[in-house]
């Protein structure tokens, strides 16, 4: 089943992405070599509490934290820690929020310092992809448009994409149908409608798409070691185009 949504209720679900969209600016600045993971948890629990906003990933079948913070080799879903960020990382931040029943999305990857030509390239790419996506999400497209765009960049740039793990519908929950996967599938093609809200996420990665998920159950890491990057944002599709709601 599909939720479309009212232009009301688009309204209401863009307030929210924008203030997701402040946080991850907000933790995007404080992530710089030396200090810890731990710290965006913080960083994100006041800013919540300030702004009389909820994580949408708090409590989510169990996830514990209220943001998810990757390094390098971590693809999604990465424990806020004791892990020291270094010159040479690159460092994926993943925030969802709520209010009121209505929930943003949105994710991206920061470079600190100075990181390999293969990092730089890959953390460009895949924010390519994302607005090589957005392009695609139009009235009287299918699912099947956006992720044959984001895959055919992503091959001509010479990565690939994680396939477990796909975009999706948001804004009355955490997760909506449909899936939005990063690859051409054929047997997930829904018709674009105006009305949908869908959450684009490109995750790509410099080795083999091949994941394996840690001992904590949620963090999931490439299974060569190799480094993976990761943007999203929330988009409403309208009669006049994609709208971005996850921008500041």
């Amino acid at each position: 089943m599909i939720y479309l949504k009212s232009p009301k209720e688009i309204e209401k679900i863009l307030y929210i992405n924008k203030i997701g969209a402040e946080l991850r600016q907000i933790c995007y600045d404080y992530i710089r070599p030396g200090i810890v993971t731990l710290e965006l948890e913080e960083v994100v629990l006041r800013y919540c509490i300030k702004n009389n906003v909820l994580s949408s990933f708090k409590g989510y079948k169990g996830f514990p934290n209220n943001i998810c913070v990757s390094v390098n080799e971590e693809v999604i879903h990465g424990f806020p820690s004791t892990r020291v960020i270094n010159d040479g990382d690159i460092v994926s931040i993943d925030i969802g929020l709520k209010k009121n029943g209505y929930y943003s999305d949105t994710a991206c990857t920061k470079i600190v310092g100075k990181v390999d030509n293969i990092s730089k390239k890959l953390v460009k790419v895949t924010n390519e992809c994302l607005y090589k996506g957005i392009e695609k999400a139009i009235p009287g497209n299918r699912v099947y448009d956006i992720s044959a765009a984001i895959q055919l960049h992503t091959e001509l740039m010479g990565f690939d994409v994680v396939r477990e793990y796909v975009g999706h519908g948001v804004g009355f929950a955490v997760h909506e149908p449909p899936k939005i996967p990063n690859y051409v599938s054929h047997s997930i093609n829904w018709k674009l409608r105006a009305g949908m809200v869908i959450a684009i996420e490109p995750i790509l990665v410099s080795g083999s798409y091949d994941t394996y998920v840690a001992k904590n159950n949620w963090t999931v890491i490439t299974k060569d070691h190799k480094m993976s990057a990761h943007f999203e944002h929330s988009i409403a599709i309208t009669d006049n185009g994609p709208v971005i709601l996850s921008q500041l």
